[in-house]
């Protein structure tokens, strides 16, 4: 097989790769889950590595996902050292997620020192945002310094805007006028106002923390409780740690951060369950209104992520609660940040 892409997306302990060729299909793809007493180097080395081996001959380039490209990196860029660098330098704004993307970086470029690598940014796509959406009520001391809504899933979120607009290309409707909410909703969440193919607003603001109810994210909260719980006495690792990875879903039912977990347990009457099942939809209602005020009405809803394409008790519920909205269209629509990854590579390096 020829004209291969390999994407590679790691997350805080997570690595996914495919193959994709250049008409979309992927003869291979994987995923596995890191533990914690394993390298990430030796998992790329003794797992990733042999996997691709059949493949290698026909791979054009490599694609990464990297979470926060900051204010310096709005579109798809080819890596160098200089850019390399930058990135090294992006580490503070995403601590969990963008120190992964350079080892597997690092590690493409030492397994194919001869292809092309590309970088593909979750915040990209929201760098369309006008700028009274990205910024913050702060002085001007704070927003010079790059205190800002960047935005994320940004990837899958215009995967789901290009493949919502083709739908409605082969229906001979007018893409300008497309008002889309784009909810992805997984163990991470956020939603995207995108008005003719170009993103106006979105929930996840300087850090994916922002916004909804996620598996073991708090989303927002009142920055006063924060203040309250450092008066208290509580550390900025121990506030990292509760908001990161001790809230949302997980924190909520005193259970479990899995919405399928949840909802069997809420059905069995378990009243941490119940609540948030509660919570998030409350705030998903919340935010889902908020979008479609950006947008001045909405017309199609799109789902994606683990909850979204497979939570249909989660698609009954808003299609009941979301009645008043009206001609509403609500779809289904499988993430794909990969095969997104390849597609943004092939046409960026045609233009390059």
């Amino acid at each position: 097989m020829q004209d291969l892409a390999l994407v590679i997306n790691l997350g805080s302990s997570s690595l996914k790769a495919a193959l994709v060729d250049s008409t979309g299909a992927s003869p291979w793809h994987s995923g596995r889950s890191l533990q914690p007493e394993e390298s990430l180097d030796g998992v790329l080395s003794s797992w990733l590595a042999p996997e691709l081996a059949p493949y290698r001959q026909g791979i054009t380039l490599v694609g990464h996902r990297v979470v926060h490209g900051g204010e310096h990196f709005t579109a798809p860029t080819r890596i160098d050292a200089a850019v390399e660098t930058t990135l090294q330098e992006l580490v503070p704004l995403a601590p969990l997620h963008n120190p992964p993307a350079l080892k597997g970086l690092a590690w493409a470029r030492g397994w194919a020192p001869d292809l092309p690598q590309w970088a593909c940014f979750d915040t990209a796509f929201h760098s369309t945002l006008p700028e009274a959406a990205s910024t913050y009520a702060l002085p001007a001391d704070l927003r010079q310094r790059g205190f800002r809504r960047f935005g994320f899933h940004g990837i899958n979120h215009q995967h789901v805007a290009e493949t919502v607009a083709a739908q409605w290309r082969q229906q001979g409707r007018d893409l300008k006028k497309l008002r889309l909410i784009s909810a992805h909703l997984g163990a991470g969440a956020s939603l995207a106002a995108i008005k003719g193919g170009v993103c106006i607003d979105t929930t996840m603001g300087y850090t994916p923390l922002e916004g909804l109810v996620m598996a073991s994210r708090s989303g927002s909260v009142d920055p006063g409780l924060l203040l309250e719980l450092m008066r208290e006495g509580m550390g900025e690792a121990e506030l990292a740690d509760l908001l990161q990875k001790q809230a949302g879903l997980k924190g909520l039912s005193g259970l479990s951060g899995d919405m399928r977990d949840i909802r069997e347990q809420a059905a069995a009457g378990h009243q941490g369950a119940q609540l948030a099942l509660g919570v998030f939809r409350q705030r998903l209602l919340q935010l889902i209104g908020a979008m479609a005020a950006s947008l001045r009405g909405v017309d199609v809803l799109a789902l994606t992520g683990g909850i979204g394409e497979h939570d249909q008790a989660l698609q009954a519920e808003l299609a009941e609660a979301l009645a008043w909205l009206p001609n509403l269209e609500m779809v289904i629509v499988p993430a794909d940040e990969e095969g997104m990854i390849a597609r943004l590579c092939r046409r960026s390096a045609a233009v390059g």
